[in-house]
């Protein structure tokens, strides 16, 4: 939890996520990267030097889940708890019968999760987004979707008024199963789970760490290293015209200038 804890202040820091003032609500899944975010949140609080207010939302998709424990460890950290039960799971799995359910159910819970924030006067939602997620969302994109893209620490959302913090970013997958081993983690019962793109991503990613063990630290590098960008638009202006000989020469020295 102590290395958890200094990289999301280096977050913090980097990306200015939390300010003085700001009531936050953390989107609890129960799995290990939202409860362990919360825990990091609720320790991170008392010794920041920023005054902000923290709670807990988290989404029911069955409508009739137990959530005792989550409801027990809340009191003990002294973060107040919302629960909103919904049906989500019927409308996906049992009404809709999505063939893939993924992109459905995330956008209906993360609908609710919104409402509910927005209703509670939230100003930020901090999600459980590890540096694992944005590599395996860089993955994703590139390979389903032709693009360069993952999401950011930082993202405002105009219709609620909320701004979307993910604290854990630049936190290992290793550290957060370590530190989630005494936390009252759920099992997650969606039919889904581990039939998705994202597992398939996951997969190939640990793969590649087979062969090359330091390949994932490099990925995320290039991914947020400003100087490590050097794809072919580059060959182009801000128009989208072609680079004329003047304007290419000098994007070859800037580039040079940043290759040394």
């Amino acid at each position: 939890m102590q290395k958890i804890l200094s990289l999301l202040r280096k977050c913090d820091e980097e990306y200015k996520l939390i300010e003085n003032g700001d009531k936050i609500a953390v989107g609890v899944s129960g799995g290990k990267d939202s409860m362990v975010l919360l825990k990091a949140l609720s320790i991170y609080r008392k010794f920041d030097c920023k005054n902000f207010e923290l709670c807990a939302i988290t989404v029911d998709m069955y409508n009739n889940t137990n959530l005792e424990k989550l409801q027990e460890f809340c009191k003990e950290i002294d973060v107040p708890l919302h629960i909103i039960r919904t049906n989500i799971y019927d409308i996906v799995f049992e009404e809709r019968k999505e063939k893939n359910p993924c992109s459905l159910c995330s956008k209906m819970r993360r609908g609710a999760l919104s409402n509910k924030a927005k209703e509670l006067g939230i100003t930020k939602l901090a999600l459980g987004h590890t540096l694992d997620d944005i590599i395996q969302t860089f993955f994703l994109s590139m390979i389903y979707e032709g693009r360069l893209s993952t999401f950011m620490p930082k993202t405002y959302m105009s219709k609620t008024k909320i701004t979307v913090i993910r604290p854990l970013v630049f936190t290992d997958e290793k550290f957060i199963k370590s530190a989630s081993k005494d936390l009252p983690i759920f099992k997650n019962p969606c039919p889904a789970n581990k039939h998705t793109k994202r597992e398939f991503v996951k997969e190939l990613i640990d793969g590649i760490k087979k062969d090359v063990p330091f390949a994932k630290d490099r990925i995320f590098t290039a991914l947020v290293h400003p100087e490590r960008y050097n794809l072919l638009n580059q060959m182009y202006g801000k128009k989208g015209k072609p680079l004329n000989k003047k304007q290419f020469i000098k994007q070859s020295l800037k580039q040079e200038k940043k290759n040394d």
